[in-house]
């Protein structure tokens, strides 16, 4: 499964355009190595993704076409989850 489909479906991402254009920005890194839109997920794999300030990193349990939205949780397990704060001038 592409990796944008996989984070619309799994509803890390609400919007598979959103989705496609985080990856071609550079900010998803597929098992450490940077990862396009179009890049195949398997289960096992290891996804950080970066947003603003906030670095997720989750492990693909399972694919599925399709999910309703109680089930979409079990798609992933979260693996850790940073906010970088931004650094204020001290004068």
């Amino acid at each position: 499964m592409r990796i944008d489909k996989f984070l619309k479906v799994s509803r890390i991402i609400k919007r598979r355009t959103v989705a496609k254009e985080v990856a071609d920005k550079g900010r998803i890194l597929l098992n450490g190595v940077l990862a396009k839109s179009s890049t195949n997920v398997k289960v096992g794999d290891v996804l950080t993704i970066r947003f603003g300030n906030k670095t997720v990193e989750v492990k693909v349990l399972e694919l599925l076409d399709t999910t309703k939205k109680e089930m979409a949780s079990q798609m992933f397990e979260i693996l850790s989850e940073t906010r970088e704060t931004p650094i204020e001038d001290k004068e």
